[in-house]
C-alpha cells in the first residue's frame, strides 16, 4: 500500500488550515466587523496558507520522515543486508506504506522465531526426560542384581547365573538404546552414508519374515505377503537400511497387533516408485497420537510399550531411514478390534 509523502501531507495539512481560517474568518468579519475587503481576505489566508505548508513540512520531514527512514533502514539491513540501499529508499511516495508493511513483516517473523525457540525448549525438555527414564530404568536393574550378587548371591551357583543373565540384558537394552540415537544423529546430520544399490524388494523381505518368525510364533502371529509376487520388484535404495526399517516395522506389528493375529506386507506399483506397506490386525491406534507417532521415544501406551521392551526410537528410525532415501512414510488406523494400523512408504524402482 503506497502512503502519501511529507510534501503531500503538507499541502493538504496547510489547504485545510487555511480554509478553516478563512471560514472561521469570515465568520468573525460577519458578526463583529463591519466587512473585510475580500482581497485582504484571500490574501490572509493565503499567508497563512504559505506559513502553514512549511511548518508543517518542515515538522514532517526533519522529525518523523527521517526517523522513519532510520528504522526502515534497520529493518532492511536485518532482512535483507546484500540489496542496495539507495534502491529501497529511493521512492519517497510509498516509504511510509512500505515501512508500515516491513515493520508488521518483522513483528510476525520475529513471534515465529520466539515461538520455535519456545518449542524446541519443550521438545528439549522432553527429549531429556524421555532418555533419562529409558537409561534408569536399566542401570537400577542393573545396580539390584549387583547388589544381589555382593549381598551373597554371589556363592550361589543358580542365583549368580540367573542375575548375571539380567544383568546383561539390562546392558544390552543400554547399548541398543545408545546405538539407536546415534544412528538417528547420524541420518539428521547427514553424516550417515547409504549404501544405494538394485535389489529384489520382496526377497529381501521374506528374509526377514524368516528373522522374525520365532517371535511372532511367541505370539502366535502369522506374518505372511498378501501374495505370490512370483516376479521380482527390483528397487534402488541401502538393503541393510530397508531391512532394519522391515525388522522395526514388523516387530512393531508383533507386538502391538493382535495376539494370534496377522501381518500382512503388500507392494503396489507407482511408477516411479513402489508403494510398500506393513498392516496388522489389532485394536488400531486412536487419532490423536498419529500425528506424532514417529516423534524418539513417544509411545501411545507407555505402561504397555515398557513392557513389550524396546528403545521407543524404531519408529523414529523408520522415518529417517525412508526420509534419507528421499522417500515418504505415513500411517493410518481405526480405533476399534481388528481394525488394525498400516505403515507404507515408497521406494524408487531400480531401472
Amino acid at each position: 500500500m503506497d502512503g502519501p509523502s511529507p510534501r503531500n501531507l503538507a499541502f493538504f495539512t496547510a489547504i485545510l488550515i487555511s480554509l478553516l481560517f478563512s471560514a472561521l474568518l469570515g465568520a468573525a468579519d460577519h458578526f463583529f466587523f463591519g466587512g473585510l475587503n475580500g482581497m485582504r481576505l484571500f490574501a490572509m489566508g493565503t499567508v497563512l496558507a504559505i506559513v502553514t505548508f512549511v511548518i508543517v513540512y518542515y515538522v514532517l520531514t526533519d522529525f518523523i520522515y527521517e526517523k522513519v527512514k532510520v528504522v526502515y533502514r534497520t529493518i532492511s539491513l536485518v532482512k535483507n543486508p546484500t540489496k542496495d540501499l539507495k534502491e529501497r529508499i529511493s521512492d519517497e511516495r510509498d516509504i511510509l506504506g512500505t515501512v508500515n508493511q516491513q515493520v508488521l513483516t518483522w513483528a510476525e517473523e520475529r513471534n515465529r522465531e520466539v515461538q520455535d525457540l519456545r518449542d524446541t525448549e519443550l521438545y528439549r525438555r522432553e527429549f531429556l526426560g524421555n532418555i533419562s527414564h529409558e537409561l534408569k530404568t536399566p542401570i537400577f536393574n542393573i545396580q539390584g542384581y549387583l547388589h544381589t550378587l555382593l549381598d551373597g548371591g554371589l556363592e550361589d551357583p543358580e542365583v549368580n547365573r540367573k542375575y548375571l543373565k539380567r544383568a546383561d540384558r539390562s546392558v544390552e537394552r543400554m547399548i541398543s538404546l545408545v546405538e539407536d540415537l546415534d544412528l538417528i544423529s547420524k541420518l539428521e546430520s547427514g553424516r550417515l552414508s547409504l549404501n544405494q544399490q538394485r535389489f529384489n524388494v520382496v526377497e529381501l523381505v521374506r528374509e526377514v519374515i524368516d528373522m522374525q518368525e520365532q517371535k511372532a510364533d511367541r505370539r502366535k502371529v502369522r506374518i505372511r505377503l498378501n501374495k505370490k509376487y512370483e516376479r521380482p520388484i527390483m528397487v534402488m535404495a541401502d538393503p541393510d537400511r530397508i531391512r532394519q526399517v522391515y525388522i522395526n516395522l514388523i516387530d512393531n506389528a508383533i507386538k502391538y497387533g493382535s495376539t494370534e493375529g496377522t501381518v500382512e506386507l503388500r507392494f503396489y506399483d507407482m511408477e516411479p516408485n513402489v508403494l510398500c506397506e506393513v498392516s496388522d490386525d489389532g485394536p488400531g491406534i486412536e487419532a490423536e497420537h498419529l500425528p506424532r507417532l514417529f516423534e524418539r521415544f513417544y509411545r501411545t501406551d507407555k505402561a504397555r510399550a515398557r513392557e513389550q521392551g524396546g528403545s521407543g526410537l524404531g519408529l523414529s528410525i523408520v522415518k529417517h531411514i525412508i526420509e534419507a532415501h528421499g522417500q515418504g512414510i505415513s500411517v493410518r488406523s481405526q480405533t476399534g478390534e481388528g481394525s488394525g494400523t498400516t505403515f507404507a512408504f515408497t521406494l524408487a524402482i531400480a531401472g
